[in-house]
């Protein structure tokens, strides 16, 4: 696979965004397949920290291809070592690694736990066609954490916390003397994926928590291009996520209008600019209101 629209960012200094997608036509393939459904036509991005010789990379992109990118960009940055962190354990953030580790063998693989489990009891269904295309070889994680784990980069220090948002097994970066924020799948512009519907409680107290480690800039994996690369968004993106899986949440429990577009639920973010509308996230939204009025019809 070429990367055509592939896009190299540098969002803050030593922090690069490796974002493809959000291109009318493009596609990994005119099947129906996971690399367009849920990466490139929502746009999505990696991102690696460079400190001289050293690099950490946070997810290692939708495709073996964007793998292969990612590994070539930190060669021509003069890298010789690497480590790499799961976000989350869905494909379109783990597809690249086993190119990534071609070319820097033996680097650590971390994960917090819940992200390990689940990989390891689904290693031979995302490495079959089932879910077409399968990822081949699937790279385990090496080191596992809970809770919380700090580490450090040159002279930056970081930390890595665990969160139920989007999933139950959420691994969000940040660098406390920044306050930037790599959050994975936590939030999306304009709407994250509801994959737990069970969990909307979870996921609301755990935006909250998220909202208090004071980010300044957030970097989504899930969001606009230019947003990313001009050095992210604010909190405001975490509120709006807050607002729609609340109103998630009531329908779930209550008769609300489950007609309401998302424009209707997050009238006052758009309005702000704190998310923009983008055409593919009617479908992720028609998703979720019927993941949400499954739990009230069961």
């Amino acid at each position: 696979m070429t990367l055509p629209h592939l896009r190299i960012s540098q969002p803050h200094n030593g922090i690069f965004a490796y974002y493809d997608g959000r291109v009318a036509g493009y596609r990994f393939d005119p099947r129906p397949n996971w690399v367009d459904e849920g990466g490139l036509g929502l746009g999505i991005a990696s991102f690696t920290l460079v400190e001289g010789k050293e690099a950490i990379v946070y997810d290692t992109g939708t495709t073996p291809a964007h793998g292969t990118a990612i590994a070539e960009h930190l060669k021509g940055q003069g890298v010789e070592r690497i480590r790499i962190i799961y976000s989350h354990w869905h494909k379109d953030h783990i597809a690249g690694t086993a190119q990534i580790l071609a070319v820097f063998p033996d680097s650590p693989i971390i994960a917090n736990i819940r992200t390990a489990e689940h990989l390891t009891t689904n290693k031979s269904d995302l490495e079959s066609t089932r879910r077409w295309p399968p990822i081949t070889p699937l790279a385990l994680p090496t080191e596992t954490f809970d809770g919380t784990l700090k580490l450090t980069l040159g002279t930056r220090e970081l930390e890595l916390h665990c969160f139920n948002i989007h999933s139950d097994d959420a691994s969000v970066m940040f660098l406390p003397a920044e306050r930037i924020l790599l959050a994975g799948d936590t939030v999306e512009d304009p709407i994250t994926y509801v994959n737990e519907p069970q969990d909307f409680a979870k996921h609301i107290a755990d935006l909250q928590r998220l909202k208090s480690l004071n980010a300044i800039k957030i970097l989504p994996c899930h969001g606009a291009d230019p947003v990313i690369a001009s050095g992210g968004y604010d909190t405001n993106l975490i509120d709006a996520t807050l607002t729609y899986t609340n109103w998630l949440q009531s329908l779930a429990n209550t008769p609300e209008n489950p007609t309401q577009s998302i424009q209707e639920i997050l009238a006052d973010h758009f309005t702000e600019n704190h998310v923009a509308w983008f055409e593919p996230y009617a479908e992720v939204h028609a998703s979720n209101v019927q993941a949400a009025l499954g739990l009230r019809d069961g």
